[in-house]
């Protein structure tokens, strides 16, 4: 019986999760990108050996999380779902329209939030735009049909939010990276 505990937290904790989802969804969204990208900022300075956390980076992802991470695509999928019914149509439409745009708007709005300048925002979106979108569109073009086509409404925000762990794993390395090698201010 002992066994049963921990998978019993876990289902209250899922069915918090989905009732707060249905209930007050951009409030839940917002919270959860929020914990998503401080969490995957974190483990990403931590796998890349860092010996004391860049806090301003930690909040920026945070930031950006709250702010636009849950917000943006909610209001996207919402008003994009119930006009396009075909799952190739609407993977073409998220890959094409809005993935360029919300990656353009996430590398300038971390670079804000981290405390850089517009002109070296607009730098450092230059040349991490077009690797880190071809990446997003090699790698996740895959997961965001199956997530469309195969994965039932009521948990594709839950399996967004876990591609979007590891994305934001990905992207603060990739800054982190580019930060290092190019001068650029993180």
């Amino acid at each position: 019986m002992a066994l049963s505990k921990p998978s019993n937290l876990i289902l209250q904790l899922t069915s918090a999760y989905f009732e707060r989802l249905y209930t007050s969804p951009v409030k839940t969204k917002a919270i959860t990108s929020c914990i998503i990208a401080t969490l995957g900022n974190f483990l990403s300075q931590k796998i890349s050996g860092a010996k004391n956390i860049n806090k301003d980076s930690l909040l920026a992802f945070a930031l950006f999380g709250l702010f636009f991470g849950g917000t943006v695509p909610h209001y996207f999928y919402m008003n994009i779902q119930p006009l396009v019914k075909n799952p190739l149509l609407f993977l073409l439409i998220e890959r094409c329209l809005y993935t360029p745009c919300f990656q353009a708007l996430a590398l300038y709005v971390l670079a804000l939030f981290e405390g850089n300048t517009h002109n070296d925002a607009c730098k450092q979106m230059k040349k991490l735009y077009w690797p880190i979108l071809t990446a997003n569109l090699r790698y996740l073009t895959l997961l965001q049909y199956i997530n469309f086509k195969y994965v039932p409404p009521v948990l594709r925000v839950l399996m967004a939010n876990l591609i979007g762990f590891f994305w934001t794993i990905f992207l603060a390395q990739q800054r982190a990276k580019q930060a290092k090698t190019k001068g650029v201010r993180k």
